[in-house]
């Protein structure tokens, strides 16, 4: 329904099978987004309940069909620059490139495992969009969680180092976004255009449900569940 309205259509629904992927893709999915979070060094350190690999998979089943892939990371949650770079070498190395790379500014929420981790800072938000840029020339580099923290000198300089998009809208998730009208006055002040739906791949038919040459979405993907402890997990739930 919101492609026959000549939005581009981008989904957030987790590990997904090829089967489902495929169906997704007849319905008019445009973007499916899957993000590696960071390094798979630094991934157990944060995420226990599923494998790097498991993730991987999904985005090799997304592209098995025209759908494209947005895939990015989280800087501020305790990695290393290495660990930066690592997730954006997996990026890179990828083949196609993502065509959309969000890039993502830890928004440290009280009650959670990584509640007292320090803000990150302008700088390295701009080099990480500046090396997104360098190594996917050709990908749409997302400036995404954290800009309501950012001024509007610092989002400025994260355009000018390679960013080209935004996520809009009250909340990203489950974190505040900068009011729509205030980015609208940004742009206008930096000169900067909205791009029109479309303008880089072609808007996807769309294939009724009953028509579908692929089986119903009721199957549920399997991943490896490493299971391992994470230390900032323990001690927030004491603390919880």
């Amino acid at each position: 329904t919101i492609n026959k309205l000549d939005m581009e259509v981008c989904c957030t629904l987790g590990m997904i099978t090829e089967n489902q992927a495929k169906r997704l893709s007849e319905a008019g999915l445009y973007a499916y987004n899957h993000n590696l979070d960071t390094s798979e060094e630094y991934y157990k350190e944060v995420i226990s309940t599923r494998g790097y690999e498991d993730r991987l998979k999904t985005i090799e089943n997304v592209r098995k069909t025209n759908v494209t892939v947005c895939s990015g990371g989280i800087i501020g949650m305790g990695e290393s620059v290495e660990d930066r770079c690592g997730m954006l070498t997996t990026l890179a190395s990828l083949y196609p490139q993502p065509e959309s790379v969000p890039i993502n500014a830890l928004v440290a929420v009280e009650g959670t495992p990584l509640e007292d981790q320090q803000p990150v800072e302008i700088w390295e938000m701009i080099r990480m969009v500046a090396v997104t840029r360098i190594v996917m020339p050709h990908t749409q580099v997302r400036l995404s969680a954290g800009r309501k923290d950012m001024s509007r000198e610092g989002q400025a300089l994260c355009f000018f180092a390679g960013a080209n998009s935004i996520f809009a809208g009250d909340k990203l998730l489950t974190t505040p976004n900068p009011n729509v009208d205030d980015d609208i006055k940004l742009f206008e002040k930096l000169g900067l255009v909205s791009q029109k739906p479309f303008a880089k791949k072609a808007q996807p038919e769309t294939v009724e449900a009953e028509a579908s040459a692929y089986l119903p979405l009721g199957e549920k993907p399997r991943w490896s569940r490493p299971g391992h402890t994470i230390e900032k997990n323990l001690k927030a739930a004491k603390k919880g």
